[in-house]
């Protein structure tokens, strides 16, 4: 049974990066997304990965919402993204335009509603994944809130059709990831979840790890 993937995503200080890069986590995550309280700036990201040796490791993902293809531009000329993630309303024509002139993998996100699995279809052939998150009037994600995890299977199973990865979102932490675990997703997002006071936490980043070790050491026996 393969483990999930980890994404430890809103990083926002040297700190953040340095305790995610130390993780098992193999995706790495910054919003470039301006009315985040996530927010980072490109060239404080640029300067952060300077200090982190052997960085391309890891895979690091650059999350915006609605943005124009100057934006990326910009963020792609300071900082190495190997996923672009989009949260807002783009289209899979604008998508593949975006592929056309940047060589990088593209998730979209989808809001967990009734419709979601269609909106799923809809970007079939034009992304490599999908992070399914919580919807939350006025927001685009980042709300700390869990949907209801018994839809995880529909999503799974489409990701699946389209051969595609597929994270779940929202409100994930050290004290319902074993409930989250029981649906064995391919890939688990986490931002909120291991911040303390609004940093990353070390504690919370390995109480995560040994949960996601301790479940799958006892479906292996």
């Amino acid at each position: 049974m393969n483990r999930p993937l980890l994404k430890f995503c809103g990083n926002r200080s040297f700190e953040d990066v340095q305790l995610s890069f130390n993780s098992t986590a193999a995706y790495l995550g910054f919003i470039f997304y301006r009315k985040s309280p996530r927010y980072v700036e490109s060239r404080a990201v640029s300067d952060w990965l300077r200090n982190i040796d052997g960085y391309r490791r890891k895979k690091w993902v650059g999350v915006f919402v609605n943005p124009s293809l100057k934006e990326i531009a910009d963020v792609l000329s300071r900082v190495h993204l190997d996923i672009i993630q989009l949260h807002g309303n783009e289209h899979p024509e604008w998508i593949t335009d975006l592929k056309r002139h940047y060589p990088v993998q593209i998730w979209k996100a989808i809001h967990h509603e009734e419709r979601a699995l269609n909106k799923m279809q809809h970007y079939e052939g034009c992304v490599e994944g999908f992070v399914i998150d919580c919807k939350a009037k006025g927001l685009w994600g980042g709300t700390g809130q869990s949907f209801d995890w018994s839809a995880i299977p529909g999503y799974k199973n489409e990701a699946a059709r389209q051969r595609t990865l597929c994270f779940i979102a929202g409100g994930v932490s050290p004290k319902n990831i074993d409930q989250l675990l029981s649906y064995q997703p391919m890939g688990i997002d986490i931002a909120s979840g291991i911040e303390h006071e609004g940093r990353k936490s070390k504690q919370l980043i390995l109480d995560i790890e040994r949960k996601v070790e301790t479940y799958y050491e006892y479906l292996s026996r």
